[in-house]
């Protein structure tokens, strides 16, 4: 990132840019928040992207990181509130907005003062990177709505997610108050999102846990985990999907989202001993294409009712992807891999899923996982060891900030 200057000065409406342009009509939209910075999309539920400096669009009906195409790292934060003051806890998420605004342009935060005997207000460690494709995405949880004072708008839909088999969570990274998603093609971007955001509010938050993840992929190709399978092929691609799966039409919340954050452990030690017949019946694709098995193609669809010569179902009845498919709904994933090094006493790998996916109501993700139940035969190499439910504000309007049609 690069430090904040005033070079642009001049700004330009919508209007003023389309003209110039000589663009008009619909189907192209751009936005501009200040001469040489232009992002284009295609829909409302698209994040802008300028793609010269490497930048997402803050503003939108929707927050940046839900849509967004994959970034190769994330850096997560959940806290707790240490204070359950509204009004001050409505003021850091005004600051918080000014904050990503402009760290997602690539600019540090707060003036740069000459005292040399304080400490400067941004960290510093993101000097001389650009944007890197920053995302920073906040939600918040049921306890958090009912610590401030906000029980009367918690969403019907709210529902808490309920124990489910293969659950062994671990109640230091499970539940929390407020989630924040820093998501950036360079690890220190994020990580400079998260520390800029939380250090200035010790006093009103706490870190419960945090965790950093990679994730790649050549272009718009599904990425892959760390058991070598690609992740989030089933995904919501297009308007009408995200309208009946993905974001919410319910009063303060509409274009919010909800967020299931799930820490799942890989025994990917067991995983490494088995065949590949047997990986690949597992999750019911095969693992180069990572097309259905019988299939060629990545994106054809699974035939549940298929069978081979001898008259056994060509996906397994306890394959993932049949189990998930039978639960006959969506959820968008957007998941990425972690690695903590290896465990003291056994000297394996420290390593798993870091599960998020976005969906209109959280009864979606426990479909699925009451439909994957102690039959998913992947259980036998995952277990799940912490979870998150958060509902993911709504977009922010230009002169809004985050949070606005939940605090006013």
């Amino acid at each position: 990132m690069t430090q904040d200057n005033n070079k642009h000065d001049t700004t330009y409406s919508r209007r003023s840019f389309l003209k110039m342009l000589g663009i008009g009509g619909a189907g192209v939209a751009i936005g501009a928040t200040g001469v040489g910075r232009l992002f284009t999309f295609k829909s409302m539920f698209e994040t802008p992207e300028d793609e010269a400096n490497e930048a997402y669009q803050f503003y939108g009906k929707v927050q940046p990181g839900i849509t967004t195409p994959h970034q190769k790292n994330i850096n997560l934060a959940v806290l707790e509130l240490k204070q359950h003051d509204k009004a001050k806890i409505k003021d850091m998420f005004k600051a918080w907005t000014q904050s990503t605004i402009k760290m997602m342009q690539g600019d540090t935060i707060g003036k740069t003062s000459s005292n040399t005997l304080l400490p400067p207000v941004d960290t510093g460690e993101s000097i001389g990177l650009d944007a890197s494709k920053l995302t920073i995405t906040f939600g918040v949880s049921k306890t958090f709505l009912k610590k401030v004072g906000l029980k009367s708008k918690i969403p019907h839909s709210f529902k808490d997610l309920p124990h489910f088999p293969n659950d062994q969570l671990d109640k230091a990274i499970t539940g929390g108050d407020i989630f924040i998603q820093a998501c950036a093609n360079d690890p220190q971007v994020a990580f400079h999102a998260i520390h800029n955001l939380i250090r200035p509010y010790l006093d009103l938050v706490q870190i419960k846990w945090s965790e950093t993840g990679f994730i790649s992929g050549k272009g718009n190709e599904t990425p892959r985990n760390l058991m070598a399978f690609k992740d989030g092929t089933q995904n919501p691609r297009d308007t009408e999907g995200y309208k009946d799966y993905v974001f919410l039409d319910d009063g303060w919340a509409t274009y919010g989202t909800y967020c299931v954050l799930r820490k799942i452990q890989i025994h990917i030690e067991t995983w490494d001993r088995t065949a590949l017949e047997e990986q690949e019946a597992t999750f019911g694709r095969h693992r180069a294409s990572g097309a259905p098995l019988g299939k060629k193609d990545e994106y054809d669809t699974l035939d549940l009712s298929a069978k081979d010569a001898s008259g056994e179902y060509v996906i397994p009845t306890d394959a993932h992807a049949r189990l998930a498919r039978e639960a006959k709904t969506e959820i968008l994933r957007r998941a990425y891999n972690y690695m903590r090094g290896t465990d003291d006493a056994t000297g394996n790998y420290d390593t798993g899923l870091l599960f998020i996916s976005f969906q209109k109501s959280p009864q979606q993700f426990i479909d699925i996982q009451n439909s994957l139940g102690s039959k998913d035969k992947l259980n036998e190499y995952i277990t799940h060891r912490g979870s998150g439910l958060f509902l993911m504000l709504p977009g922010v309007k230009k002169g809004g900030y985050l949070g606005e049609t939940l605090f006013d």
